[in-house]
């Protein structure tokens, strides 16, 4: 048996860390006779948020035009329905058309609240409970992650 059995080397895999560190690189390989090493790392980014407005003919007259302009306190809401995918949202079933829902509408036990395109499929997001709308934290055509906060019902 010899000294160098499993062939990897620990010292080549910290240095390829590091050069990914130092250069705030995703991914990096390296192939040497017939050793291939692949280090990669994931990063988050975080956005700031975004207010969204709804087409004034949609609301009332009364009704508050801006859709979601919401604190980060009610996008941690349990009422919040999360993304079940990562995709684009889309507010209305087709552009121009009325939205599936608006703040202060209530929604049945499996009424569709939005689409998300995912892979050229349209999901359609069925509310999980029925309720009131009390905020849309997405905008129309905005893409959204997997368990991010759609819409919150109350």
């Amino acid at each position: 048996m010899t000294s160098k059995s499993s062939g990897i080397d620990q010292v080549m895999i910290r240095d390829l860390a590091n050069i990914l560190k130092d250069t705030d690189l995703t991914e990096i390989e390296v192939e040497q006779d017939d050793l291939r090493i692949r280090v990669s790392r994931n990063i988050t980014m975080q956005t700031a948020p975004q207010q969204y407005y709804a087409p004034a003919q949609a609301a009332p007259a009364a009704a508050a035009s801006v859709v979601a302009d919401v604190p980060a306190a009610a996008e941690k809401s349990k009422n919040a329905v999360p993304s079940p995918m990562v995709g684009t949202a889309y507010l209305c079933p087709a552009p121009g058309a009325k939205q599936f829902v608006e703040v202060g509408q209530s929604v049945k036990e499996g009424q569709t609240v939005l689409i998300i395109e995912a892979m050229k499929t349209m999901n359609q997001i069925a509310a999980p409970r029925a309720g009131k709308v009390t905020a849309i934290l997405v905008g129309d055509s905005q893409p959204v992650e997997f368990g991010e906060p759609l819409i919150v019902i109350e």
